[in-house]
């Protein structure tokens, strides 16, 4: 039977999306600088309205896990995506501060399925040769949202005001919704548009026939000393929920995401305030500077990906690690950036590629250590620990700003990236059968 390759169009799909969902998220960092001249808060107030949305998130990442695993990714990410861009809308209309605070938990809390159901669709449509680039492509998909947001927010205010930010970017989610109920379904057997041949390649059928005929094909990956470093070993995967409650990987994942996350959360909310305030940068500047880390996230996690297929055989650490070491001298770095917005910009960039060249390897790791139905579970742990980081983050730098200044925030991320480094450090890489 003709070989199909439609789990690519729901990759392109999946991309989209997260585009959009992660535009709903990122679009109030920049309304932030403008609401407050409406609405009077303080810097310590401001993080706090940042932080709801990863509380909510947080807060029903370990439920949407269950969620998913009883009804599957068709269903529950229509249902999120669908209210997460109702909610969205409805901040156009508020009138006080409580009203913002409360949107921004219930769009948090709705988002949750969303991000469950785009990673386990990844594990349920891709065989392992290939998660590791698809994740990759994902990833850049959520950096594409905050990377468009400065330029359009930007024109949406000049044209007519921050509230009409959030009535713009409802509408791409509603439609969104429905094309994902129609074209994706929970797993690509069940699908209409994908022959037995593809069905066969996403289950690795045809791999694990090849390898039991010729174990030597085992032996192609040379990189013994990574493996030495990393602490690769064949380990017994995770197949019921208590097993992963009870896993130090998944938690230690989970902990070194927190610091990913609550740095990247940072970046998304507080720069374009820092651009504003700090480098005195006039609103197309901000624009384009804000817009500078998220250009090179999307580099970053195609990189990581691929590198982490093609080259590192299916090894996520390795990358991981790299990403923590790198962004931890990155954001020592901005203690002294430049005010020149073509060079902060430059820094910036590179500062995004190398905070993503892992980033999508703790998304992926989970799928290493787990099978297929004890992965939506797996990952809400995971994720939980990454939005907890969301929460803290920016709540954090609004009380530092309060006491302090930037060069105490930049120095907070750094050394939050290091304890990062360290935690993964800890954690086993898992592999089929260690050299």
């Amino acid at each position: 039977m003709k070989m199909t390759n439609y789990r690519w169009v729901v990759m392109g799909i999946l991309f989209i999306l997260y585009t959009v969902a992660n535009a709903d998220r990122a679009n109030i960092g920049f309304a932030l600088p403008y609401i407050r001249k409406e609405m009077t808060m303080t810097n310590t107030e401001a993080g706090a309205l940042i932080s709801l949305f990863f509380a909510g998130y947080a807060t029903m990442q370990i439920p949407s896990g269950f969620l998913v695993k009883k009804f599957g990714v068709r269903i529950m990410f229509t249902i999120g995506m669908l209210f997460t861009s109702l909610f969205t809308g409805m901040l156009g209309t508020v009138s006080s501060v409580f009203g913002l605070k409360v949107l921004r938990l219930t769009i948090g809390a709705t988002e949750a399925p969303v991000a469950i159901a785009c990673t386990t669709t990844i594990n349920n449509w891709f065989p392992a040769k290939e998660q590791g680039t698809a994740s990759g492509i994902f990833l850049a998909g959520s950096k594409v949202g905050p990377l468009i947001v400065p330029p359009l927010c930007a024109w949406i205010i000049s044209v007519w005001g921050w509230r009409e930010i959030f009535y713009f970017f409802m509408v791409p989610g509603l439609l969104l919704s429905m094309t994902w109920f129609f074209l994706v379904n929970n797993k690509p057997s069940a699908s209409k548009f994908v022959s037995a041949t593809e069905a066969e390649y996403i289950a690795d059928k045809t791999a694990l026939e090849i390898v039991k005929k010729d174990p030597e094909i085992k032996r192609e990956y040379k990189l013994w000393w990574l493996d030495k470093i990393v602490r690769a070993k064949k380990i017994d995967p995770l197949v019921s929920s208590t097993q992963v409650f009870k896993s130090w990987d998944i938690f230690g994942a989970a902990i070194g995401y927190f610091f990913m996350v609550g740095i990247v959360s940072v970046l998304m909310s507080w720069l374009p305030t820092y651009l504003v305030t700090v480098k005195k940068f006039a609103i197309m500047n901000t624009a384009f500077v804000s817009s500078a880390p998220f250009a090179g996230t999307v580099i970053g996690n195609f990189i990581g990906g691929w590198i982490s297929d093609k080259f590192l055989n299916k090894r996520r650490k390795p990358m991981m690690l790299v990403t923590a070491f790198s962004t931890t001298i990155m954001m020592y770095s901005l203690i002294n950036a430049p005010a020149e917005p073509y060079l902060l910009a430059l820094l910036l960039f590179a500062t995004g590629i190398l905070l993503a060249l892992g980033y999508s390897a703790f998304m992926v790791y989970p799928m290493g250590r787990t099978n297929k139905e004890t992965y939506p579970v797996a990952f809400s742990v995971v994720n939980t620990g990454g939005q907890l980081g969301g929460v803290g983050a920016p709540l954090l730098v609004g009380m530092i700003l309060d006491k302090f200044n930037w060069d105490v925030v930049f120095m907070a991320l750094a050394l939050g990236s290091f304890l990062c480094l360290a935690v993964v450090s800890t954690i086993v890489e898992p592999v089929e059968d260690p050299l």
